[in-house]
C-alpha cells in the first residue's frame, strides 16, 4: 500500500467511538451517537482514506457501517478474532478501545482488506427476522429442558411461557415468509432454494438473509466463507487430519440440518453419503461433505435459476469442475 494513503481504525462501543489513523499517531474519540456518527463521516470525507476498518460488535457497528456506506468511503467490517490474531503476532498484548482503534488501522494498512459491499435496509431486517427466530427457538428448548426437572410450583409458569414462545415463534414464521415473498428477487431464490429436498422456509430465509453470496462466488469460495471447506494440517513429514473451522456459523447450523433430511429424502446427497460411509468414512465426516457437496449444488441453481427438479445433478458437475 502506498504510505501516502491514509488508513482509519475505528472501535465502536455503546457509547463511544475511538478512531485512530495511519500514517501517524492521529487519534480522537466521537459518541456514539447520530452527531457523533455525522460529525465522524464529514471528518473521513475530508481525510479520503483508503479502507476504514471496524469490527463485527454484534451489531453495535451497524449504525456507523450503514452511514460510512451511504458517505461511499471503503467500510470494511472484519472478523474480531482476525484482529485479535493480528494484535498478538504484532506484540500488542494490551488491550483498551484506543488501542484496539490502533490495532484495526495498523490491521487495515498492513493486510489491505478489500471493501465489501454492505447489506442493504431490507436484508438487514430479514437477518434480523431471521435471527430473532433463532433466539426464540433457543428459549423454548431451555424451557422445555426445565420443565422436565421443575418443581410443581413452577410447572405452571413453564407451560404458560412455552405457549406463549410458540404463539410467537408462529407469528415471526408468518413474518419471515411476508417479508420474502415481498421482493420479487428473494421471492425467486426462495422458490429456487425450496424446491431441493431438505431445504425448508427456515434454511431458505437464513441463507437470503446471512449468504447474500450464494450465487456468486465459485464452489470453493462459498464452502470457504461458509466454513466446511477441509484445511489442512501438514507439517514437514506429518500429514494431519482435514478440519473444517471458521466461517459463519449460522449459515452452517442451518445447512447442517438440512443435510440431515437431505441424506435421507434427497436422492443425490443420500446416494453420495451412501458411498462414503460405506467406503468407511466416519458419519460425521461424510455429513459434513455432503454439507459441502449441498451447498455446491444451492450456490449452482441459484446462479443459473434453475430448480432442483430440473438440472440439478449436471449444475453440480459443472460447478466443481
Amino acid at each position: 500500500m502506498d504510505p501516502a494513503k491514509i488508513c482509519v481504525g475505528i472501535d465502536v462501543a455503546k457509547d463511544w467511538l475511538d478512531v485512530a489513523e495511519r500514517p501517524g499517531d492521529g487519534a480522537w474519540r466521537l459518541r456514539n451517537d447520530e452527531p457523533g456518527i455525522a460529525a465522524l463521516v464529514e471528518q473521513l470525507r475530508q481525510r479520503e482514506p483508503q479502507v476504514v476498518v471496524i469490527e463485527a460488535t454484534g451489531g453495535l457497528e451497524c449504525p456507523l457501517a450503514a452511514a460510512l456506506a451511504a458517505a461511499h468511503l471503503p467500510v470494511v467490517v472484519v472478523n474480531p478474532r482476525q484482529v485479535r490474531d493480528f494484535a498478538r503476532a504484532t506484540g500488542r498484548l494490551a488491550k483498551t478501545d484506543a488501542i484496539d482503534a490502533q490495532v484495526l488501522a495498523q490491521f487495515g494498512q498492513a493486510v489491505e482488506p478489500p471493501p465489501r459491499p454492505l447489506p442493504d435496509h431490507a436484508t438487514q431486517e430479514l437477518a434480523a427476522l431471521v435471527m430473532r427466530r433463532r433466539q426464540l427457538v433457543e428459549m423454548l428448548t431451555a424451557e422445555k429442558n426445565r420443565l422436565h426437572l421443575a418443581a410443581r410450583p413452577v410447572r405452571r409458569d413453564i407451560q404458560q411461557h412455552i405457549r406463549w414462545l410458540e404463539r410467537r415463534l408462529g407469528d415471526l414464521d408468518g413474518a419471515l415468509g411476508q417479508a420474502v415473498q415481498s421482493s420479487p428477487l428473494w421471492r425467486d431464490r426462495d422458490h429456487v432454494l425450496q424446491s431441493t429436498p431438505g431445504v425448508g422456509p427456515v434454511a431458505s430465509a437464513t441463507l437470503l438473509a446471512h449468504l447474500p453470496e450464494l450465487g456468486r462466488l465459485n464452489h470453493k469460495e462459498i464452502a470457504a466463507l461458509v466454513g466446511v471447506a477441509p484445511l489442512n494440517r501438514d507439517s514437514g513429514t506429518l500429514r494431519g487430519r482435514r478440519t473444517v473451522w471458521g466461517g459463519r456459523a449460522h449459515v452452517r447450523a442451518v445447512l447442517y440440518m438440512a443435510t440431515l433430511v437431505a441424506s435421507r429424502h434427497n436422492p443425490t446427497v443420500k446416494v453420495f453419503y451412501e458411498r462414503l460411509v460405506a467406503a468407511g468414512k466416519p458419519k460425521k465426516v461424510a455429513l459434513t461433505a455432503c454439507m459441502r457437496k449441498l451447498l455446491t449444488v444451492l450456490n449452482a441453481m441459484v446462479r443459473s435459476h434453475a430448480t432442483w427438479h430440473i438440472t440439478n445433478p449436471t449444475l453440480a458437475q459443472q460447478d466443481s469442475c
